[in-house]
């Protein structure tokens, strides 16, 4: 380590970039990590942990509606929300410890600081103090994208939303993505009046179409006032609430406005661009398959890098780093086939290729669907379906992609990942006996193809 401080200095203290300290720090190397907000990241204090908290909170309100048509003579169900907060802040200070504890066992230093990048080898702290390092690593994740509208500053972010003071009566939700189609299931499950307003013609871009259009069919169902073609132009403050405005004569008074209209790399003002590092035109920092930044000290894990914008991948990327830099074992992170689940209700589950993409990448291609209604909803009467989605390559017989829409599917769809992520073909799924009776043996009892699609001319 002659001539510096640390061997790595990590920036950025979510599931990547603590990753990636600890490991370089069992293997002896000298690390030290800066965060300037609380660690755990973006996953942990801001994301997936508190939103499946809540998530499974959401799920009480209609169960209860449930066990009465089962026959249970149920109290009338409210949510407290000042008796919930509490315990999801008391449960992200634990795993936020969890995560310091973890990391500090090895010897890793911990700035509880903003870090920039002064130069190659070099980082300064919002302390004053700055450190020379051998390696740098960037794993500052991303941050909420707001629209530059009047009255923008009025709503609030997938940042705030957890540490509401009170849970409002109405809201509007602005986006079409994953959060933002979460939220909206989640909310109007604690009992909010929500609205959705998406500027694009389907929500969920970039998934597949006929999974997207059966979601929001299910999210209207459920009571969700979604909008597609329309979003804000303004907002108001009012004595109502706050007035929004948006095209084609839209205007809603809601409690709150929450911005789910997308995510950007965390990388302003980090001093990257002046050191030679190339970054994209939305600020991501563009990396090699090692995650190299064009200068070799400085490296860039996670959802900075907008590859794969997932924890696991990022903890996964983490990992190689220190397989290639400190443990002599060039590693590239595999981002193929990466399995994921959106927590709307019910949830969807995917690996894979969507039907629109392996029409346009493979040609000949078999579709196998189910919609059905799940028994627990059938007995109830319930008027929802779950879709079960199998994209399968008419001459190899191989799985391309799977897709669960269904209570449990992104269970279902974990251990769905393992067997196409080793190649199996449809006569390998038709093959394992079905687990009866469960939603999941659908995903071997598609004998006959929904639909054969041909290769595009």
């Amino acid at each position: 380590m002659s001539g510096f401080d640390y061997d790595l200095f990590v920036i950025g203290g979510g599931s990547g970039g603590v990753r990636a300290g600890r490991v370089a720090a069992e293997t002896g190397a000298k690390v030290a990590l800066a965060e300037e907000f609380r660690m755990g990241g973006t996953c942990v204090i801001r994301g997936c942990v508190p939103k499946k908290l809540m998530v499974f909170a959401s799920k009480f309100g209609p169960a209860v509606e449930d066990a009465r048509r089962f026959g249970w003579d149920m109290a009338d169900g409210t949510f407290d929300w000042n008796k919930f907060r509490p315990m999801l802040d008391g449960e992200l200070s634990r795993l936020e410890g969890i995560y310091r504890t973890n990391l500090a066992r090895p010897g890793t230093t911990i700035y509880d600081a903003r870090a920039t990048l002064k130069d190659a080898h070099t980082v300064a702290l919002s302390t004053g103090e700055t450190f020379t390092a051998k390696h740098i690593l960037v794993a500052t994740g991303g941050r909420p994208f707001v629209p530059d509208i009047p009255g923008c500053e009025l709503g609030i972010t997938s940042n705030e939303i957890f540490g509401l003071d009170r849970l409002p009566k109405r809201v509007l939700i602005a986006g079409g993505g994953y959060i933002a189609c979460e939220f909206a299931c989640i909310l109007n499950g604690l009992g909010v009046e929500v609205t959705q307003w998406h500027r694009g013609p389907q929500v969920l871009r970039g998934f597949d179409d006929e999974v997207r259009g059966h979601i929001s069919e299910l999210m209207v169902a459920q009571g969700i006032d979604l909008r597609v073609g329309v979003s804000p132009e303004a907002i108001e403050k009012t004595p109502e609430g706050l007035r929004v405005t948006g095209g084609g004569d839209h205007e809603i008074v809601v409690d709150e406005v929450l911005w789910a209209t997308g995510r950007l790399p965390n990388t302003e003002g980090l001093g990257l661009e002046a050191l030679g590092v190339e970054l994209t035109a939305n600020g991501a920092v563009v990396v090699d398959d090692y995650s190299q930044t064009a200068v070799p000290s400085i490296y860039a894990v996670g959802d900075v890098t907008d590859r794969i914008t997932l924890t696991p991948v990022a903890i996964r990327e983490g990992a190689a780093f220190v397989e290639t830099v400190f443990k002599g074992n060039p590693t590239k992170p595999d981002h193929a086939l990466v399995a994921s689940a959106v927590f709307t209700q019910p949830e969807y589950g995917t690996v894979g290729m969507t039907e629109e993409e392996a029409h346009r990448d493979v040609g000949d291609v078999d579709v196998y669907t189910a919609a059905f209604r799940p028994m627990q909803k059938s007995f109830i009467d319930r008027q929802e379906k779950a879709l079960f989605k199998l994209i399968v390559a008419r001459e190899s017989q191989k799985v391309l992609g799977c897709h669960i829409v269904a209570e449990g599917a992104g269970e279902m769809i974990q251990l769905a990942a393992v067997s196409i992520k080793m190649g199996a073909t449809k006569t390998d799924f038709d093959a394992a006996v079905a687990v009866h009776p469960t939603m999941a043996e659908e995903i071997v009892l598609m004998k006959s193809p929904t639909r054969r699609l041909e290769p595009t001319t």
